[in-house]
């Protein structure tokens, strides 16, 4: 099959001129046909059969049907739908009403009732089945595009008649697609040459479900350029957000700010960002004392009472609302979570007409139209959602339908005098397919836009493959350097520069995981304040006070569980406390006051412990941070109430080579930073996992070592400590039996000899170990002391083990040393972005960032495209604008 050429409108009319009556296949067709008309005509020349039996504009009768049936049957919306659209559909194929019987599976009782009723309404099917063209006078009459048509309106064609076809035998010398990075880069090249003077003589054809739809509608209305054909009642602004309202009413506890900004945004409130993830029905703000007012008497309301509920807050009308509601009958119905359904039902099913200026540029729906009138018409996207889904019903030939649709597709495409066709080669790193009628329609092999002739755009003051052209910072502006990084700024920044970057611009709402964390943690540095003022009446008081300060987040069936979380953490946490109580704090400063302490003020008692809530901050090691406790000179604490980590775990999310994709280097970061307050020492960083233990405290099985998990830092090189006597002991009493086995039957000096000659490697593989040269040294030295026996091999593979165990649940001198020219490193790099010399990258140290610690996934643009060769600044010729200017 060939792409072929469809005939100009000018040809076509001049081919049509003559007749008296042209019957063709859609209104658009229709009108530009009669706009044309040269010479005086009584009654219709051009004209759809529809409207030609009817003599009105065409309306949607499968609303109107539903509606009729809703008000005479008890039966289900769903149901009424389903069944009027298997009704008039197999009408408009097999020719009758009672057309749908001759298929078995759809003969049904509510088949049955939904006919009886439809066929006696004046519908457009009904006139349609019923109209004849009176044959008896000489008109002369014309079909276009007869294969267009459905049996239906075929239907009414008399006995003779001219079928004119609207495509030629010649082939279409289609124009190139114009390949842009971005949907929102396709809408900016149409405003590029739209404007307020040449709107009428421009159209946008687009999926109107996709991307496009709502970005073109934003823009011209921002640009203020007029447009029509766009939006639907349900895009109105107001009727969504009524919707909403009615929403809210029923959804319960559950319902959480966030989800109600918009409708917030419509009754003129605005909600600070912080209050996102709170229920509605509990947040402390009289921005949502109206909307918390309203759902809490919703149960008392009807539709009516609503409506004018809204026109008051607002003091904008829903005239067109509630005219709905009242041919739904719901005007004078209680709200309900049925009828509420039923109405977003009946909205998500059906185009509610609406009233609209017909002025400005056209916006068509690639779907819906076969034909636009305008001189200059962009075509956006042209991928695999311009297919039409043909029924898949037994009335349908699906083949015919395809062909249909296809025909429709190529005389699409070539409406107006130039035509542009925009699309993206590639979205969300994956490429575009195109629409499938292209692979009929073009003699190439293809599997997206770029293999086809094409052009590809960028928008101007972009450079290839380099992001935006940056803007020189005056000379006279010194840019403000960061001096010290926390621990959780460098995970963030080592997962994905650029979300670290959004993470310092945007708010972000609070989260009940770090309002419970803040209170936990508040509990811990009160009972190490003031431990003998927690007793068990104590203990049930905090949990109600963290209940009242969270309850915000949670769900009312929640709270039950909530509290019997909470008191679970804060027992662990009291159980820990004394079994570990801090020792030794003279030598530490006093405390800071870092913060505030919301036990310490709600039981008004202070908080002034050494070894609590330590904050520290050192420029020449470039760290920040806060520790939870100092329990002794030599241990840190942080409390924890996410899921535990292994020692393993921990020191291999610190890896700086190879980096981690789960970057943390919080136990790195501030033993790094203690090492300087206690020099030569070995210090231990403890993580208390206050809630790790839940299930085995309701089943009795609890245990407190459970909860913790400790890191330790051995003040020497990894090499020495592998050397020394203590690591020797361990191999020959504390390793797996083939170890100590081996070890035990041979010297400390014949194992200190392989070290002689060959350096332990740093590695947390034991295989790895196993084939280094020390590992094989190892394994002689002990065959040639010990004998080649099967468990002296599996012995020195258990000491191997052994030897990496220490590597991975501690860190040794070199480690601090590599963390802390690391940081220098990142401070550097991370400065230099500051700086502007150069993007925040998306992609981490390891990598495609893991998105699951990624807080700005929707700012994150992931998409790689590289210009090519015929790159093009201007979006569209700067011809195309003058053109447009009074073309037609």
């Amino acid at each position: 099959m060939l792409f072929k050429q469809s005939k100009p409108i000018d040809r076509l009319y001049q081919e049509v001129a003559d007749y008296d009556l042209v019957i063709v296949p859609d209104s658009p067709l229709a009108d530009a046909l009669n706009r044309r008309l040269e010479r005086p005509h009584f009654g219709p020349f051009a004209i759809t059969p529809r409207r030609l039996a009817t003599r009105r504009r065409e309306t949607a009768e499968d609303r109107t049907a539903f509606l009729e049936v809703v008000d005479e049957t008890e039966l289900s919306w769903k149901e009424i739908a389903y069944t009027v659209g298997n009704v008039l559909q197999c009408w408009e194929y097999e020719g009758t009403a009672n057309g749908i019987f001759e298929h078995e599976a759809f003969d049904t009782p509510a088949t049955r009732t939904v006919v009886d009723i439809v066929d006696s309404l004046q519908t457009s099917s009904r006139l349609l089945t019923d109209y004849e063209i009176d044959v008896s006078s000489d008109e002369s009459i014309a079909v276009v595009g007869e294969r267009q048509l459905t049996n239906l309106e075929r239907s009414i064609l008399p006995a003779e008649y001219d079928s004119i076809g609207r495509l030629t035998e010649a082939p279409f010398d289609m124009p190139p697609f114009r390949m842009f990075e971005s949907a929102a880069a396709i809408v900016d090249a149409v405003l590029d040459t739209v404007t307020r003077e040449n709107a009428a003589d421009v159209a946008v054809v687009l999926d109107a479900g996709s991307e496009y739809s709502p970005l073109v509608e934003s823009a011209l209305e921002t640009a203020d350029i007029p447009y029509y054909g766009g939006p639907g009642f349900m895009d109105e602004r107001d009727h969504r957000a009524f919707v909403q309202l009615l929403r809210c009413t029923t959804a319960g506890s559950d319902t959480r700010i966030r989800s109600v900004k918009s409708l917030l945004s419509c009754l003129g409130v605005t909600v600070p960002v912080e209050h996102d993830e709170k229920c509605l029905s509990d947040v402390d703000d009289s921005a949502v004392d109206w909307l918390q007012e309203f759902t809490s008497r919703a149960s008392e309301v009807t539709f009516a009472e609503a409506v004018n509920a809204y026109e008051d807050r607002t003091e904008r009308t829903l005239e067109a609302f509630r005219d709905e509601l009242e041919k739904l009958n719901l005007l004078e119905e209680s709200i309900s979570s049925k009828a509420i359904d039923q109405l977003a039902f009946y909205l998500e099913t059906y185009d509610v007409p609406i009233d609209r200026d017909n002025e400005g540029a056209l916006l068509a729906d690639a779907k819906s139209a076969s034909f636009v009138d305008r001189p200059v018409v962009f075509y956006l996207g042209l991928d695999e959602r311009w297919t039409h889904d043909s029924p898949n019903r037994p009335w349908v030939d699906r083949g015919e339908e395809y062909e249909r649709n296809i025909e429709s597709f190529q005389s699409l495409l070539q409406s107006g005098v130039e035509q542009y066709y925009l699309v993206q080669d590639s979205a969300g790193g994956s490429p575009v397919t195109p629409c499938l009628y292209f692979e009929d329609l073009l003699e190439t092999e293809f599997e997206r836009f770029s293999d086809l002739e094409s052009i590809r755009h960028v928008r101007p003051g972009r450079t290839t493959g380099n992001g935006f052209e940056k803007e020189p910072v005056p000379a006279d502006v010194e840019p403000e350097s960061v001096e010290t990084i926390s621990q959780s700024s460098l995970n963030a920044y080592a997962n994905s520069p650029r979300d670290y970057l959004f993470g310092r611009l945007v708010e972000t709402p609070d989260k009940h995981y770090f309002a419970e964390g803040n209170l936990f943690h508040d509990f811990a540095e009160f009972v190490v304040n003031h431990p003998e003022a927690v007793d068990d009446d104590r203990l049930e008081e905090v949990v109600e006070v963290m209940i009242e300060e969270t309850r915000a987040f949670h769900r009312n069936v929640d709270i039950e569980t909530r509290r019997t979380r909470y008191r679970i953490g804060l027992e662990t946490i009291c159980a820990y406390l004394d079994e570990h109580a801090p020792s030794e704090t003279a030598f530490l400063t006093p405390s800071s006051g870092w913060g505030r302490n919301f036990f310490a003020e709600y039981f008004d008692r202070a908080v002034d412990s050494r070894v609590t809530e330590r904050w520290f901050e050192d420029e020449g090691l470039g760290l920040n941070g806060k520790i939870d406790l100092v329990q002794s000179p030599t241990r840190l604490v942080d409390f924890k109430s996410g899921s535990r980590n292994s020692a393993s775990q921990v020191t291999k999310h610190a890896s700086i080579e190879p980096p981690s994709d789960e970057p943390n280097f919080q136990a790195l970061l501030y033993l790094t930073y203690w090492r300087h307050q206690r020099p030569d020492e070995r210090l231990a960083f403890t993580f208390v996992h206050f809630l790790e233990t839940i299930d085995d405290v309701v089943t009795g099985d609890a245990s407190l070592e459970d909860c913790l998990t400790t890191v330790t830092y051995h003040p020497t090189a990894f090499d020495e400590f592998a050397q020394s006597r203590p690591v020797f002991d361990a191999l020959c009493e504390d390793a797996a039996n083939d170890c100590t086995k081996t070890f035990s039957k041979t010297s400390y000096d014949t194992y200190l000899t392989a070290f002689d000659s060959h350096e332990i490697p740093r590695t947390r593989d034991a295989d790895e170990m196993a084939a280094s040269p020390f590992g094989e040294a190892l394994l002689e030295r002990m065959i040639d002391d010990v004998g080649d026996y099967k468990y002296v091999k599996n012995g020195c593979m258990q000491a191997y083990r052994h030897l990496c165990g220490y590597r991975t649940d501690g860190f040794f001198v070199e480690d601090l040393d590599n963390f802390e020219r690391f940081v220098d490193e990142q401070l550097e790099e991370l400065n230099r972005y500051r700086r502007g010399e150069d993007r925040f990258p998306v992609d981490g140290r390891a990598g495609e960032p893991n998105y699951r610690y990624v807080n700005n996934r929707d700012m994150l643009l992931t998409d790689s495209r590289s210009a090519r060769d015929d790159t093009q600044t201007d979006p569209v010729t700067s011809a195309t604008a003058q053109k447009t200017e009074g073309s037609r």
